[in-house]
């Protein structure tokens, strides 16, 4: 059987008519130079039963466009990041481009090559979800004049356009509900320390203890994976003295959570509280549902999208540095002790 794709020339062939003339109605411009109804509709069925499949490449080349946005986050397993991925899409298809989604695996150096290589094939656009403190490869296609916008995690100290939660308000207002029932021992299980949604969480977690006049807490973890969850709660149920409520910064660690806290054989709230960063579909079918602070993720990805979108369309929009307000959403998992 031949494999080999149709082209034009083939097309061409086929109809007995010029590449140029198939060229101008596979393109949608048979009406424009005035071909005829008959042999517009001879070369589209030639198309069609020869499985014509345009050359993007090529046309690429032509015209200067590949209608393709490049989306990169730290990690498709963490279901924040794939909840980010699949809206990004659907939101850009709407637009008529096609999205290019890269996982960089948590790692700063797969994150710039995989920046590199994705800009080498006229991408038009990049949303990114940076996973770590290193921003020089992102700047500077950003100062190439690459429509450019941070998701989720961004860097406070540059002028590149960001849209994420207010992680601050987020973990301040979560760990105040704990102290409003009663918590005054309470740890805190952390993602990638240096991430500037962790450092924030970490600040609204503390200050809002310590301006309770609570000093009786702990930090721990360096991961926002099922795994760091998971061995920091086993280490914090050997302590002589457990903390009566953690709060994890992302819904991996709390999973994690949940399957050290199961095989210690405690019960959530009777025995430990919990909140979670990041609502999640499946945690109302826990056999506890989880209290969690929610981040808009539908309006993250909107804004982002239409952000990019005008910079596309050559719109005069000034550079958003947004932060959005996340919900706390009260479940069964926090014991009141007053």
């Amino acid at each position: 059987m031949d494999t080999q794709k149709a082209t034009i020339t083939d097309i061409a062939e086929k109809t007995g008519l010029s590449t140029t003339t198939v060229s101008r109605v596979l393109n949608g411009k048979g009406d424009q130079f005035r071909i005829s109804k008959d042999s517009q509709q001879k070369i589209l069925e030639a198309a069609k039963e020869m499985r014509y499949v345009p050359n993007l490449y090529a046309a690429n080349l032509r015209t200067g466009k590949s209608k393709t946005i490049a989306l990169i986050v730290p990690s498709l397993s963490n279901p924040f990041f794939a909840a980010i991925a699949s809206g990004v899409n659907a939101e850009i298809r709407k637009h008529g481009y096609i999205t290019i989604i890269s996982d960089s695996d948590e790692n700063p150096e797969n994150e710039k090559k995989e920046l590199e290589q994705l800009n080498a094939m006229n991408i038009e656009g990049l949303i990114i979800a940076p996973c770590g403190n290193k921003w020089m490869h992102i700047k500077e296609v950003y100062d190439q004049q690459l429509p450019v916008i941070c998701i989720d995690r961004y860097f406070e100290e540059l002028d590149l356009p960001y849209i994420s939660t207010d992680n601050y308000e987020g973990a301040f207002r979560a760990t105040k509900y704990l102290l409003n029932n009663g918590h005054t021992s309470i740890a805190c299980i952390q993602g990638i320390r240096e991430s500037t949604p962790n450092r924030l969480r970490v600040k609204g977690f503390t200050e809002a203890l310590e301006g309770s006049g609570v000093n009786n807490y702990s930090i721990v973890g360096d991961d926002f994976t099922i795994q760091n969850g998971y061995l920091e709660t086993k280490l914090l149920m050997q302590q002589k003295v457990r903390p009566t409520a953690i709060l994890t910064l992302s819904y991996p660690i709390a999973m994690g959570c949940l399957k050290a806290l199961k095989e210690e054989n405690l019960r959530i709230p009777e025995e430990l509280s919990i909140i979670t960063f990041d609502d999640h579909p499946y945690i109302d079918y826990l056999s506890t549902p989880l209290s969690c602070v929610s981040q808009p993720v539908t309006d993250i990805v909107q804004i982002a999208v239409k952000f990019l979108i005008s910079k596309l369309e050559k719109k005069d929009m000034h550079v958003p540095k947004v932060l959005l307000k996340p919900k706390i959403i009260i479940r069964d998992s926090i014991r009141t002790l007053l």
